[in-house]
């Protein structure tokens, strides 16, 4: 593509610069490229493209792997994951319930956004000591399994950052993605166990992380053992509805 092309895309939006940042975007969608090779692919000027590609890089829609190429970012899958965040939420009400009913738990259902996650959907036990996290309340990436999960599967410079001051290390979250779930006793608050495993989306990437939790004299030191068939299993409920949405 030379520069011609993109000028006639340019005008064609009106907005040169993002018809140009879309272009780099697009280009990143074959697979990891150098600058080089970025200049080759969109006819961008050298120096345009460097400065595109970074600017998306600090946007997190653009990353680096291991070899120091340009890659699409995190925030892309963020995003579309937010598309179908509906969908997710819309089915996340029965699952949760019939979670909560099975385990004799609280369950929930956490987002992550940017350095936090979010609790976007939950249900609570009716009586007894109970483990509350309001619907919408902001905890920490830091500790917890829903945490770990968010977190295990990320690229490996945004994991290693996340570990950074975390309750947990990398050593857990290898096990986590070995095995599938994550649990935690008493890394968020004292007392306070928990077990999560991951929701997929249809390209295969966690959108979010279904957890059950309670107080750890009931749920036990390792709750894993108790719960965490029922709590993949749930996730793996969430993650048919978001696949059969995407193919509908």
């Amino acid at each position: 593509m030379d520069n011609s092309v993109v000028e006639e895309k340019d005008a064609g939006s009106g907005v040169g610069v993002l018809d140009k940042a879309a272009a780099v975007l697009g280009a990143l969608e074959a697979g990891p490229a150098t600058l080089a090779q970025l200049v080759t692919s969109t006819g961008l000027a050298r120096p345009t493209a460097h400065r595109l590609a970074v600017a998306l890089e600090y946007h997190h829609l653009v990353s680096r792997d291991m070899q120091g190429r340009f890659v699409l970012g995190p925030r892309l899958g963020e995003l579309a994951a937010a598309a179908g965040e509906d969908r997710l939420l819309a089915a996340a009400g029965p699952v949760l319930a019939t979670l909560r009913d099975r385990t004799g738990e609280s369950a929930q259902l956490y987002r992550r956004q940017g350095e936090h996650r979010i609790c976007v959907a939950a249900a609570e036990r009716p009586i007894g000591l109970r483990d509350t996290v309001p619907l919408g309340s902001t905890l920490t990436m830091r500790a917890g399994s829903a945490a770990q999960i968010l977190l295990a599967w990320e690229e490996p410079d945004r994991l290693h950052r996340g570990l950074m001051g975390a309750r947990f290390t990398a050593t857990q979250l290898s096990a986590v993605r070995r095995r599938g779930w994550a649990q935690s006793i008493g890394e968020r608050e004292p007392g306070v166990g928990s077990v999560s495993a991951p929701v997929r989306g249809p390209n295969g990437r966690v959108v979010a992380a279904l957890s059950i939790s309670g107080p750890i004299e009931r749920i036990t030191r390792q709750p894993g053992r108790l719960h965490a068939a029922a709590v993949v299993s749930s996730a793996n409920s969430l993650a048919e509805v978001l696949q059969h949405g995407a193919s509908a």
